[in-house]
């Protein structure tokens, strides 16, 4: 079955924007600096991106206004608005976890959840994100749109990876599905 995703940066201080929603800071210590490849890597590993309408919103009006930066992905956008397709992006209204099942059933790679906040509460919420890639950028915003609202339950989680380029701290969890005290094999 393909695996749910969620790839993200996030400051020390667990923030994904500022309260304006800006990301104006994600670079890592010495912004001239070329980063690895890790995005080029996780990219490979995907074939479908959703986000929430705001994360939408910004990649086409800040990030990336000329050119749509998932070419080749299909895409699905969470939100209220009726919207009709356009090249291989989807508007929904359709209930995020709902709408990542229904993914999951289709033959495909991983899915990836780009963004926002709510939409990965939501999915954290009814266990549908299998791993977690954050990047810690290192910057303390002091106040922003935190990546983990308060939740009803714990989530356990195995650390298979950590790379460190230009101060960025990236670690890689999948969801641990041991129960407490359970030993390895």
């Amino acid at each position: 079955m393909r695996k749910t995703v969620l790839y993200l940066a996030m400051s020390i201080d667990g923030y994904l924007a500022r309260t304006d929603g800006s990301v104006d800071w994600l670079f890592g210590q010495d912004p001239q600096m070329q980063s690895d490849k890790s995005y080029e890597s996780f990219i490979k590993g995907v074939d479908t991106v959703v986000m929430g309408w705001n994360t939408y919103r910004q990649v086409v009006t800040e990030l990336s206004p000329n050119e749509w930066p998932y070419q080749g992905l299909s895409a699905y956008v969470i939100t209220h608005r009726d919207i009709p397709v356009q090249q291989r992006i989807s508007f929904t209204g359709e209930n995020p976890g709902t709408l990542i099942r229904k993914i999951r059933q289709q033959k495909g790679k991983d899915i990836w959840i780009c963004g926002g906040a709510e939409i990965v509460r939501q999915l954290m919420q009814e266990n549908l994100v299998d791993k977690f890639c954050l990047s810690i950028i290192p910057v303390i915003l002091g106040n922003g749109i935190p990546l983990f609202e308060k939740m009803e339950r714990e989530i356990r989680l195995r650390l298979l990876q950590t790379k460190v380029d230009n101060g960025i701290v990236e670690m890689l969890y999948e969801k641990d599905f041991r129960l407490p005290g359970q030993k390895d094999d």
